[in-house]
């Protein structure tokens, strides 16, 4: 049984999530929506979907974006394990109802986000500080959570951070897949944001030296928190119920 994994953009990959998973057994078939592919018609024979981030913002004229959302719906429906990040949880937030919007200044670096109350007895977070600089870099925002979401952790610029819907579906504005080849990778690549926000590549840069290493030991928890919890590898050989 394989994971469905929509790519973005060719800097927006699966990163440590992705790695954690294939150290745990899965398989992906990674369609790449920025190049041209194609999605499946349907979901059998995947038992997961993980939407990736990427330059596009909500309302682009893009052939693919309705069709991911048709998809992540479905997946919601059947109860598959889903996983959005950046733009994957503002479309996984547009696909079931929620609200996405312009932020009055885009958020790049690495921000405290804290934790919310329900946050610190979901099991994706055990393990995990209550407040950790996770890495951010978007211009858009998930203004108002779908209906029946529960908000999970917070920023002092974006409260929508990451959330749950229902209980297989979560949603992260933070990029906690990037390493720090990554990072320096989205930071270089788009300098009108950065001016937007009012920083530079060297404060950015320095930033991040500052913070990865605690990001990264709490973003490899997440990974394989996500991994166990959320999609483990006994429910996906049968060995439990999924």
């Amino acid at each position: 049984m394989t994971i469905l994994l929509c790519q973005h953009d060719d800097m927006c990959r699966s990163g440590r999530l992705g790695l954690t998973l294939r150290d745990q057994g899965h398989r992906f078939d990674i369609r790449r929506l920025n190049r041209g592919d194609a999605l499946p018609h349907d979901l059998d024979g995947y038992t997961a979907v993980i939407s990736m981030g990427g330059p596009q913002n909500i309302g682009d004229d893009a052939a693919w974006m309705e069709r991911e959302c048709k998809l992540l719906r479905a997946a919601h429906a059947m109860e598959l394990p889903i996983v959005g990040v950046c733009l994957g949880a503002q479309l996984v937030a547009h696909a079931l109802g929620g609200e996405v919007a312009s932020m009055e200044k885009p958020e790049v670096g690495f921000p405290d986000v804290m934790q919310s109350p329900s946050a610190q007895t979901d099991p994706i977070y055990a393990g995990m500080a209550w407040t950790i600089p996770q890495f951010s870099h978007h211009s858009q925002e998930v203004s108002r959570l779908p209906d029946g979401a529960t908000l999970l952790s917070s920023s002092a610029q974006c409260k929508a951070q990451s959330f749950r819907v229902g209980v297989r579906t979560y949603a992260f504005q933070h990029h906690f897949e990037c390493d720090r080849p990554m990072v320096a990778d989205l930071i270089r690549a788009y300098p009108k944001t950065l001016q937007l926000a009012g920083l530079t590549e060297a404060q950015c840069s320095k930033e991040a030296d500052e913070k990865y290493q605690f990001f990264a030991r709490q973003s490899d928890r997440l990974s394989v928190n996500l991994a166990t919890c959320l999609m483990p590898a006994g429910a996906r050989l049968g060995a439990i119920p999924a």
